[in-house]
């Protein structure tokens, strides 16, 4: 009872979006779309399933899967950081999910996370990329969770901070942020008990995103790093 209490208590305090991870930095796209009208507020929940399904459930939930069960192998971490690159197409994203893996390290490592410091070394020099979905798995494995623990904590930290920066942009409230979760909850459900696939068959499909991060640059003001 103490160690299932413990469990979820840990997950709750790594999946609160005040845990200082690097997530408010980026809109992965939101900010771009906004800016161009191409997102509204009555478009929020289909746009947040839409993300949730095209990029996290086929592409972060298996990498960070695989990287939960070889936490304590450097040479896999490796391999599927190096994965993780291939597959992310636009640059903006790639920068993105670098920068918020080195915060989510950064964060970990002076917690005393179990692996944290030897794979923070690892990106400092340059071995390893290190994106988000890869340390996601090494350090939620570090603080004890077990596999559907670590992919649960993901999957609500990412919609939760697509939401954040919906809010932060004006373009829906917290009333409606807490909604769409509430709706997206039997959806994640189904992504969480799906099979996990082989690397080989790991991929994303969010071109309104990808398209919308490439286009960030241009973008007079910005609020969010992409």
């Amino acid at each position: 009872m103490i160690a299932e209490a413990t469990s979820l208590l840990a997950a709750l305090q790594f999946g609160d979006g005040q845990f200082p991870g690097g997530a408010f930095a980026f809109s992965w796209g939101v900010e771009s779309l906004v800016a161009d009208g191409r997102l509204a507020r009555r478009d929020w929940f289909s746009f947040l399933l839409g993300q949730m399904e095209g990029r996290w459930a086929g592409f972060d939930r298996p990498l960070i899967a695989h990287a939960h069960a070889a936490a304590r192998d450097g040479a896999v971490l490796a391999a599927l950081d190096d994965l993780a690159e291939a597959l992310t197409l636009s640059a903006a994203a790639r920068a993105g999910a670098r920068r918020a893996g080195a915060a989510l390290l950064g964060t970990h490592a002076r917690l005393g996370t179990e692996g944290a410091a030897a794979y923070r070394a690892k990106v400092s020099a340059g071995q390893t990329p290190g994106h988000l979905p890869v340390v996601q798995g090494l350090v939620l494995a570090g603080v004890g969770l077990d596999r559907m623990s670590a992919l649960a904590v993901s999957a609500h930290s990412t919609a939760q901070s697509l939401g954040s920066a919906a809010i932060r942009l004006g373009l829906i409230s917290a009333q409606d942020s807490q909604s769409a979760l509430q709706a997206l909850r039997p959806h994640l459900a189904m992504f969480l008990a799906a099979n996990i696939p082989a690397p080989d068959e790991i991929g994303s499909f969010a071109p309104l995103a990808d398209i919308a991060m490439m286009r960030h640059p241009l973008q007079l003001q910005q609020l969010f790093a992409n």
